[in-house]
C-alpha cells in the first residue's frame, strides 16, 4: 500500500485497474506497460496494443506472470486474494492500492503510481491540475439551490441493482450536485419496487454499457417500479461512460462536469483540463 518502490523496477509494468492505466498514460510512461486488465478502456490504445490479463477481480497468476512483470500495480478490489498471494510468492513486486473512490483517493493513486515510475514531478503536476479542476467545479456547484435525487442503477437483470452509500456512484452523484435517492445501506443491493418508489428519484443514472444491456431508456422507464417516479414521468435517464463515472481517475473532473451539466443544465460550469498536461 504505497510503500517506496525502488527506481527502475517498473521496466515491465502490469496494471490492474482502468484508472491506474489512465494515470500511467497521463504521466507519459505507457511505453513501460507490459499488460493491462479488461477495465483499462481508456485510452482505447491500451487494450488494442497490450496483452490483456483478464477482469481485475478474476485474475490468473499464470496469465499475469507469463508477461514477466517487474512490477504489478493493482486497484484495491483486484483479486481474487489467493491469486495475489501467488503473485507475491513468485517474487513479483505487487503494489495494491487502497480503495478510496473520492477526489483525495485520486490524488493518492496519482502519487503512488508516479513514485513507482520515478515520475514524481509529473505526478505532482497532474495532481495539482486535478485539484484545480475539482475546486473550480465545487465552487460552481456550491451555488445550486436544488440538488436532484439520483438513482444509480448498475443493472436490471433481476430487479434493480442500485448504489447505496460509500460507492463510487454515490460519491460521483454528490460531487455533481445531486443526492443519492437511496439511503440506508452501503454498496450495491437489489431494491424492492417499494424502496425505488419511496426514494422518489428525479434522475436515473446508468452506465452506457448497462443501458445497452437493459435495452434502452424507454424500456428501462417502462419498469413498474420506475414508471411512477418523478424520473419516470419526466423521462430523465442519464447514461455515462462507466470508467468516467466510476473509475475515479484523472478524468474524474470530466465525469463530474458531464453529470453536473445533466443535473443542472442552467448552470455555467468551468472548463476542465482532464488528464492532459502532466508530462
Amino acid at each position: 500500500e504505497g510503500k517506496p518502490i525502488a527506481r527502475g523496477d517498473a521496466s515491465r509494468l502490469v496494471v490492474v485497474g482502468g484508472a491506474l492505466t489512465e494515470i500511467v498514460y497521463a504521466l507519459g510512461a505507457e511505453a513501460r506497460l507490459a499488460g493491462v486488465d479488461t477495465t483499462s478502456l481508456y485510452p482505447p490504445d491500451a487494450l488494442k496494443r497490450l496483452p490483456n490479463v483478464g477482469y481485475m477481480r478474476a485474475l490468473s497468476a499464470e496469465g499475469v506472470l507469463s508477461l514477466k512483470p517487474t512490477l504489478i500495480l493493482a486497484e484495491g478490489d483486484a483479486g481474487p486474494p489467493p491469486v495475489l498471494a501467488q503473485l507475491r510468492a513468485a517474487g513479483t513486486a505487487l503494489v495494491l492500492l487502497r480503495k478510496n473512490p473520492t477526489p483525495e483517493g485520486v490524488v493518492y493513486k496519482i502519487r503512488v503510481v508516479a513514485r513507482a515510475l520515478g515520475r514524481d514531478a509529473a505526478g505532482e503536476r497532474l495532481a495539482a491540475a486535478f485539484e484545480t479542476d475539482m475546486a473550480a467545479l465545487a465552487a460552481a456547484l456550491g451555488k445550486v439551490s436544488h440538488r436532484p435525487r439520483v438513482l444509480f442503477v448498475l443493472n436490471a437483470s433481476r430487479g434493480l441493482l442500485a448504489a447505496g452509500q460509500d460507492t463510487a456512484a454515490d460519491h460521483m452523484i454528490a460531487l455533481a450536485g445531486g443526492v443519492n435517492a437511496i439511503q440506508g445501506y452501503t454498496g450495491y443491493k437489489p431494491l424492492s419496487g417499494e424502496a425505488v418508489i419511496a426514494g422518489m428519484p428525479e434522475v436515473i443514472l446508468v452506465t452506457e454499457h448497462g443501458l445497452t444491456e437493459m435495452g434502452n431508456a424507454d424500456r428501462l422507464l417502462e419498469r413498474p417500479e420506475l414508471a411512477p417516479t418523478p424520473a419516470g414521468r419526466a423521462k430523465r435517464v442519464v447514461a455515462l461512460d462507466a470508467l468516467l463515472v466510476l473509475g475515479f481517475g484523472p478524468r474524474t473532473p470530466m465525469g463530474v462536469r458531464f453529470l453536473a451539466g445533466k443535473l443542472h443544465p442552467e448552470l455555467a460550469l468551468p472548463p476542465v483540463a482532464g488528464a492532459s498536461g502532466a508530462r
